[in-house]
This record gives C-alpha cells, structure tokens and sequence, in this order.
C-alpha cells in the first residue's frame, strides 16, 4: 500500500480512537488534533523513504504523545497552561502500549454529552473529535456557516478542558440525560457516511454502546437500525435505484437477521425514535423473504414516529405510504401541508406522486427541482432522467 493511501485508511478508520487516548488524560482535545496532526505529517514526509510500519497506529500514536510532551515541557505552555504533573515526572501517557492500542472513544462520547457542553454543539462535536469528520462537513450538515460552526466546537472543546470534564463513563444514574446526543451522534456519523470506513466505525460504535448500556433500548434500536439499513449497500451500483426496486437476492441476510435481533433486544415498553425507525426497516427488508412490501404496516409506524420525531424525513415518508395505501392525490395533499422548499426528497417523491397521477408537466418540474437539490451525482442522473421520461 502506498505510504499517502495507509494515512489515509488510519485517518478514516482510527482518528476518533486515537485522539480520545491521547486527549484522555489531560481532557485537552484542541493539542491533542495537533499533536495527531503533527504525527500525520510527519509520516506522509518519512513512510515515502522508510516504509509503512508495521502498526501505522502505533507509530502515530508514539510520534503524536511525543509532541504532547514536548508542548507539555515547554517553559510557554508551563507558564500559560500550567499541569497538574512536573515535566520531570511521569507523563500521563507512559502506559499506553502502543502495541496494544485501546479504545476510549466511548469515553469521549460521553464526555462530548456532559451537561456542560451546550446541547446545540454536542453532536456536531462528537462528530468531528471522535469520528474525524471535518467542521464543513458538518457545517453542511447542520446548515449552519462553516465559520461559525468552527467557532462553536473551538469553544466547546476549550470548555471541555476549563472544566476538567473526565473521560468515563458516566455512573447508571447520571447516563439518560447524556445517552440521547450519544446515540444521535453515532447516528448522524452513519447518516453522513453512507458507506464505507466510516459506516463500519458508526455501525461498530452503535454495537459496542449498546452492549455497554444493555437495558437501554434506544441504543440496541440504533444498533438495529444501522444494521438492517446497511444490509442493502450491497445492492447499490452505480446508478441509484429506488428501494422498491432493488433486487433483493443481493441484500446482506447476515446483517439483516443480526439487525433483527437487535430489535428483539430493543423490544418493550414505550417505543422511542430509533426504535421506530428501526422498525420501518424491518419492514422494509421483510420483504426479502415475502417479496412483498406492508404498506400498512408502515403507514402505523410512520404515524407513530411523527408523533415523537415530526422530522420532514419522516412527514414526507409518511405521504408517500399514504399514496400507496390510498392515492396518489392522497400523498399529495399530505405533501401540500409541508414548507420545506429546499428539502430535496419532498420534490422527489412529489415527483412520483404527480407522474401516477397523470400529471407529467408537473411531474417533470418536480423532478427537476429535486435534481438541482442534491450533489449526489447517481442521485441527479436518476431524477433528471425521471424529469425527462415525464416529458414524452
């Protein structure tokens, strides 16, 4: 592997792991993305002539805890930012094997949680400190000026440091008000991911916290849901293809029935988002094994969800299952509730909606619109060619 692809393949798959051990001991997440930063370039400027070691995470690992050092010996950083721990005496990180890299992102999750940070940063926060995803990235995310959303999290993470906010695991007691950013923070890392490295980290997280919270059913639904809406990434090519119309055979039984299972796990009591959520992919993927589709089934869970996550997402799913179950007219009045000019998928599926109601001038408009609202090229290939099948 070339030295600039092994960087990047560390980057995308243990940035958040390792600036959670390296921040861990001392809560400073600001020198700790310097020093991760620092040992990044200095591999891209020594693995060319040297080689690709090993353990790249290990390497990295030593490079950037040797750089905290430095600035921690520093007489600047002494005199501006003073230690509880002398230069001369053990540092914090003597005891990390670099060998035997653990993992403290859950750690940093929940420290991103703490009742301290403002609610309004913390998710964007978790996603960028323990799971590496850029403030532009997540700027866009949020429509928010990638500016001011860069501002936000410099703030949050010197906030995090000022109050010495430690790296555990909150008590049982103390975990509810925390466990909802958590799990919208892994939730938002698969949203934004969509495949790949970073999809497999999301997926991994929302398993491993729901085995370190094993009574909280949120967590084993978000697992659920990751797992069951993975199971269909093997069935995307190239071109986008509806969810209607993708060939089942293709999707992942393995994940689905380990998605099921989760969802069994989640079962009881009052149904929250996730669990809902997971539910309608549930549905979804049900019909592997029927070859049929319970728009019934979903129009109940789509109901439900609004009343507790009344996200356009949702309202919009809700519309089109009310078309299948009744009318297209039907959707479209559901559709004509909503103000969400810019929301792409509201345009799409009133797109659909307008075609199966032989209205193709207006259909094409639609599609038009949707296509124009999204960078996704697959995506706008698929609605402009739907904008002009509307035209003949």
């Amino acid at each position: 592997m070339r030295p600039a692809d092994a960087a990047e393949q560390v980057a995308r798959t243990s940035y958040g792991r390792l600036i959670a051990l390296l921040a861990a001991s001392t809560g400073d997440l600001a020198l700790a993305e310097d020093a991760l930063a620092s040992a990044f370039e200095r591999a891209l400027s020594t693995w060319p002539d040297d080689g690709v070691p090993a353990n790249p995470e290990g390497w990295l690992l030593t490079v950037a805890r040797n750089r905290q050092r430095d600035t921690w010996k520093s007489a600047a950083h002494r005199t501006s930012d003073p230690l509880e721990f002398a230069a001369d005496q053990v540092s914090p990180l003597d005891d990390l094997d670099p060998e035997a890299i653990g993992d403290r992102r859950l750690e940093l999750l929940f420290v991103c949680a703490h009742p301290a940070i403002d609610a309004a940063i913390r998710t964007p926060l978790m996603l960028q400190t323990v799971l590496g995803f850029e403030a532009a990235q997540i700027a866009a995310a949020f429509a928010v000026p990638p500016a001011a959303m860069a501002q936000r999290l410099v703030r949050a993470k010197r906030r995090i440091k000022n109050t010495r906010i430690p790296f555990v695991v909150p008590e049982p007691q103390d975990r509810p008000e925390r466990v909802a950013a958590v799990l919208e923070a892994v939730y938002g890392c698969y949203a934004i991911a969509g495949t790949g490295d970073l999809a497999d980290e999301a997926h991994y997280l929302a398993v491993t916290l729901a085995a370190l919270l094993p009574t909280e059913p949120e967590a084993w639904a978000l697992a659920a849901l990751i797992a069951l809406s993975r199971s269909r990434a093997t069935a995307r090519d190239a071109d986008f293809v509806p969810l209607d119309e993708q060939n089942t055979t293709r999707w992942d039984r393995e994940l689905i029935a380990e998605g099921e299972s989760y969802l069994r796990r989640a079962s009881g009591g009052q149904p929250g988002r996730f669990q809902l959520e997971a539910a309608i992919q549930a549905v979804h993927c049900d019909r592997a094994r029927t070859q049929q589709t319970d728009w019934p089934a979903l129009h109940t869970l789509y109901s439900a969800l609004i009343t507790i996550a009344p996200t356009l997402g949702a309202q919009v799913a809700l519309a089109a299952v009310t078309a299948r179950i009744h009318s297209p007219a039907a959707g479209l009045d559901a559709l004509d509730q909503l103000d969400a000019e810019t929301f792409q998928p509201l345009h799409a599926t009133r797109g659909e909606l307008l075609a199966q109601a032989g209205r193709p001038a207006e259909a094409a408009a639609a599609f038009t619109t949707a296509a124009s609202l999204t960078t996704d090229e697959a995506l706008q290939s698929y609605l402009l060619g739907r904008a002009a099948t509307c035209r003949r």
